[in-house]
């Protein structure tokens, strides 16, 4: 079973992680939810339209991209095909306008629209696909893998851009992507998905509470007690600079104990890296399959 009992709703405005090892369902859900397959049972419905029906009046008002397709014309410059797509969606002249322009300067573009897509390196191509996808200005969004293979500096420009988009259409954001840097940029929310079965939807703070087991404390200073081991599992050691692995329910006591039996220049506690929380996550949600 590709996806099994997975409901969820999501609310206008809204921008939601949507996360899950390889194989999850996640690919099978946006494209059920894009109107590309028919579902065997089950109800899906988006901005009042059963997706697989593709009536137009529906397929004007979302966009899919995903990270590892194309959607514009490989042999001809993005500027053609931003026309072709145009025509498609009746996308009036000053609008149509409009927005080229201005996907183009945030998306820093310049020249590339005016070259063969098919000469357009994988960053450049992410992004003339991603200017292209929005001309319609599509209140929902579905993005599969947007930053996937691109190197930090572009995936930082692309979620900028997601999130300015967001902003001044108010639209709906259904993500997937593998880097948690993404998910933490761009969402509050996040859903999770494992062998087709929802596990988890809620914020994102509430799944590092949920699912860490542990959290770290760094202690800097001069004066660290010997008998620090005895405080907690560290986890890395200088002469000035120990960091212990606690549970979460003894931080404070752990904590408030270091302050007040050793001398300390500084003191942090922090959460785990949300991958760590996710993997654990993955991890809980096989067992209980």
């Amino acid at each position: 079973m590709a996806v099994e009992g997975a409901t969820f709703d999501l609310r206008q405005g809204e921008i939601v992680g949507f996360l899950g090892p390889n194989g999850a369902g996640k690919t099978t859900t946006l494209k059920m939810l894009s109107g590309l397959l028919f579902p065997d049972s089950g109800v899906g419905e988006v901005l009042g339209h059963v997706p697989h029906k593709r009536e137009p009046a529906f397929l004007k008002r979302i966009a899919l991209v995903t990270g590892n397709r194309n959607a514009l014309a490989w042999d001809l410059p993005a500027l053609d095909s931003f026309l072709l797509l145009k025509a498609l969606y009746d996308i009036p002249a000053a609008d149509f306008t409009r927005r080229r322009d201005q996907y183009i300067d945030l998306l820093e573009l310049g020249e590339l629209v005016t070259k063969p897509v098919r000469n357009l390196s994988l960053g450049e191509r992410m992004k003339v696909e991603l200017a292209g996808a929005l001309l319609h200005a599509p209140e929902v969004l579905f993005l599969d893998e947007p930053t996937l293979g691109l190197d930090v500096t572009m995936q930082k420009r692309l979620r900028e851009f997601i999130r300015e988009y967001n902003r001044e259409y108010g639209s709906t954001v259904l993500l997937t992507s593998h880097y948690m840097a993404d998910v933490v940029a761009l969402s509050e929310r996040v859903i999770v998905i494992h062998r087709g079965k929802l596990h988890y939807d809620g914020g994102l703070a509430g799944l590092t509470t949920r699912f860490t087991t542990f959290k770290t404390i760094t202690v800097v200073g001069d004066g660290l007690p010997p008998d620090i081991d005895a405080w907690g599992e560290v986890v890395e050691r200088f002469p000035d600079r120990v960091t212990l692995r606690v549970a979460p329910d003894q931080v404070g006591r752990v904590a408030a104990g270091l302050l007040a039996t050793a001398t300390i220049d500084d003191l942090t506690i922090e959460d785990p890296p949300i991958e760590d929380v996710i993997e654990r996550v993955f991890a809980e949600a096989g067992e209980e399959t």
